[in-house]
């Protein structure tokens, strides 16, 4: 059995199921599958857009507990910084390449920064920060690779194909294969 997990780092929603993803992945392997969602949103953060975004995250905090801090109101969205998961997404295909059991613990670091802490996991300075906190330097590198970046594109493409195919869309979402069956 095969567990696919469609996700994007920007996504509130995602954050909102990382402790379910975390119980899913502590009892089967989970093979995180970028959606691309907010990749190459060429979306600034800007005052309406802030103000829509805090809105859902009120909702997604009451609904399942997980917090959206001040910090990450002042200073992600209220911020006027990019809102594109690109960035996020080539440290979390670099992680798979150099040390895949990390990636899930990377993600949530990613997601924690961002919604926790009030930093941009959208900066490739905070997401350099992240990787060596992690113990995992040796990746940020890869960070400006042609390879890495071709990879994640990869990555993308199955993952809109997986959602194409199963007639889904939006993100979290959790994909079981099992005997070449979805």
């Amino acid at each position: 059995m095969k567990v696919y997990y469609l996700f994007d780092p920007l996504c509130g929603w995602c954050y909102g199921a990382k402790p379910a993803l975390e119980t899913v992945a502590s009892q089967y392997p989970v093979e995180l599958t970028p959606t691309g969602l907010f990749f190459r949103s060429g979306r600034v953060m800007d005052a309406d857009f802030a103000q829509y975004a805090w809105g859902n995250d009120e909702r997604i905090e009451r609904l399942t507990g997980q917090p959206f801090s001040t910090a990450y109101r002042e200073n992600v969205l209220q911020g006027g910084g990019q809102f594109d998961s690109q960035n996020s997404l080539l440290a979390l295909t670099a992680v798979r390449e150099m040390a895949p059991e990390q990636e899930i613990n990377v993600l949530s670091a990613l997601q924690t920064a961002r919604y926790v802490d009030g930093r941009d996991n959208a900066d490739l300075n905070v997401i350099a920060d992240i990787l060596h906190t992690q113990g995992l330097g040796d990746v940020v590198p890869k960070l400006h690779d042609p390879q890495t970046e071709q990879a994640l594109l990869a990555r993308i493409n199955f993952g809109q194909r997986l959602t194409q195919r199963l007639g889904v869309s939006g993100v979290p979402q959790l994909v079981l294969e099992r005997d070449g069956r979805f």
